[in-house]
C-alpha cells in the first residue's frame, strides 16, 4: 500500500507488456495511470486500471513535439506527476529535455550523456571495460574494409547487433548470428548504411540460450535497496529476443557487478542488465544494459509486493522505498510470445514436450490473462493479429543467415 496515491502518474511508451505491466502495477494502489502510446491498440489502453488514454508516437515524432505534447499534458494534469518512459527513446528523450520537462514531472534525475551512453552499445561496452566488467569481445566497424580487417582474426559464430535500437526494422530480427565469412560479408553488406555506421560484430558466447538479468532501482541518494536477479528460460523472438519466460534465482555475482559498475557511474533510477556466463573463463559478460524499466519487471516481484514501478513511484513521490529482493522460484510468462518460441525450441531439438510442458507449472503471474484485468487480451488478439497480416503481405526477401532473435 501507499501512504499517498493521489499523484497521477504517466507511462510515456506502452509498446505491449512493459507498459502494461506499469498501468496495472500503480493502478492497482490506487495511482491514476495515463498512458502515452502511439497504437490505438496497445494492451495497457484497455486496462481497467488505465486512467485516460493518450494517442502519441514518441518513436515517430520529433523530440522537441514530443516535448512539446508532454509540457501540454502536464499543464493540463494540473500538478506535477510521475513520469515514467518505458524505452530508450523514451529515456533519452527525457533526460535531453529534462530542464523543460522538470516543472510538470517528477523523474530520476541522470545526467543525459551517462544516459545515452548506456544506451549505445558501442559507450556501454567501453564504459564495462573502463570499470573491469566483463563483457563479450566487441568490434565496431565503420566501413567494409574494417569488417575485412576483423575476419583476420575473428572466431565464428558471430553476432550482429545495432549500435543504438535493434535490427528488427531491416531484418525481422533483434540481432542474427553468422556462421561464416561469406554471411557476415552478405548480411553487413545488405543491412548496413555506410553513411550512417550502425552495426557491431560481437563474439558469441554459448550459455545454453540462458541470460541472467539484473532488475533494481537506485534511489536519488544511489543506494539500492530495491534488487533483484533471475534468468530468462526462453525468448521471444527465440534465442536472442526479450523474455518470454523466466524465473526468479539469486546471483550474488550479478548483483554485486551490477551494483559496483553503476555505483562507479553514478547511476540512479530504474535499470534492467543482461548478462551470459562464459564458460570458458567462468565470468559473467554484460550484453546489454537499459538505463529504464525492463519489459519484464513484472518477474521481479518481493514479498512485500516491491517492484521497479512501484520504486520509482515512491521515490519521485517523497514516500519511503521498502527493500526487496529476490524471490527465488517466482516465475512469470508473456503468454503468446511464449507459446511461439516454445513450438520452435521445440522443432529446433532445443527441448523436449515433457521440459516445455514442466517449464510451465508453477507460473506465478501471467501477463495479459489475468482475472481482475481481462479487456488487455483484446489490444492483444488485434494486435497479433495486425502483425500476423502484414506478415502474409511483406515480401520474402531471401536470406542465408542464421536468425539470433
Amino acid at each position: 500500500m501507499l501512504e499517498d496515491a493521489s499523484t497521477p502518474a504517466v507511462v510515456l511508451g506502452c509498446f505491449r507488456h512493459g507498459g502494461l505491466g506499469v498501468t496495472r502495477s500503480l493502478g492497482r494502489l490506487g495511482v491514476p495511470v495515463h498512458a502515452v502510446d502511439g497504437d490505438r491498440c496497445t494492451p495497457a489502453f484497455f486496462s481497467r486500471y488505465c486512467r485516460e488514454r493518450h494517442l502519441w508516437d514518441v518513436h515517430a515524432a520529433p523530440a522537441e513535439e514530443t516535448a512539446r505534447f508532454l509540457v501540454a499534458l502536464g499543464e493540463r494534469l494540473g500538478r506535477r506527476s510521475v513520469l515514467i518512459p518505458t524505452t530508450d527513446i523514451g529515456i533519452m528523450l527525457v533526460a535531453d529535455h529534462a530542464n523543460l520537462l522538470r516543472q510538470h514531472f517528477a523523474f530520476p534525475e541522470r545526467d543525459a550523456g551517462l544516459v545515452r551512453s548506456l544506451c549505445s552499445k558501442r559507450e556501454m561496452y567501453r564504459l564495462a571495460k573502463a570499470h573491469g566488467v566483463p563483457a563479450p569481445e566487441t568490434a565496431f566497424p565503420t566501413c567494409r574494409a574494417d569488417v575485412l580487417a576483423y575476419l583476420e582474426t575473428a572466431k565464428f559464430p558471430i553476432l550482429l547487433k545495432a549500435i543504438y535500437g535493434n535490427l528488427f526494422q531491416r531484418t525481422g530480427r533483434t540481432m542474427l548470428l553468422v556462421r561464416t565469412e561469406r554471411e557476415l560479408l552478405e548480411r553487413y553488406d545488405e543491412i548496413e548504411d555506410p553513411s550512417r555506421p550502425n552495426l557491431i560484430l560481437q563474439e558469441y558466447i554459448d550459455s545454453g540460450e540462458i541470460t541472467w538479468v539484473f532488475n533494481g532501482y537506485f534511489d536519488r541518494n544511489g543506494g539500492c535497496d530495491v534488487a533483484f536477479t533471475g534468468k530468462k528460460l526462453r525468448n521471444f523472438p527465440p534465442y536472442f529476443g526479450q523474455g518470454s519466460i523466466g524465473v526468479c534465482e539469486e546471483n550474488e555475482v550479478v548483483l554485486a557487478t551490477t551494483v559496483r559498475f553503476m555505483r562507479a557511474l553514478g547511476y540512479t533510477g530504474p535499470l534492467d542488465i543482461g548478462y551470459r556466463y562464459d564458460a570458458r573463463d567462468g565470468l559473467y559478460k554484460v550484453h546489454d544494459v537499459n538505463p529504464r524499466l525492463g519489459a519484464m519487471f513484472r518477474l521481479f516481484v518481493g514479498d512485500n509486493g516491491m517492484d521497479v514501478a512501484r520504486a520509482i513511484y515512491r521515490d519521485m513521490t517523497g514516500q519511503p522505498v521498502p527493500a526487496s529482493s529476490t524471490r527465488t522460484g517466482r516465475k512469470w510468462i508473456l503468454e503468446d510470445a511464449d507459446a511461439i518460441s516454445g513450438l520452435r525450441y521445440f522443432r529446433d531439438g532445443k527441448i523436449t514436450l515433457k521440459d516445455w510442458v514442466g517449464s510451465l507449472r508453477g507460473v506465478d503471474e501471467r501477463t495479459y490473462l489475468v482475472p481482475d484485468d481481462l479487456w488487455p487480451m483484446v489490444g492483444v488478439c488485434l494486435n497479433n493479429a495486425r502483425r500476423s497480416f502484414q506478415a502474409l503481405k511483406a515480401p520474402k526477401a531471401p536470406s542465408k543467415a542464421v536468425a539470433a532473435g
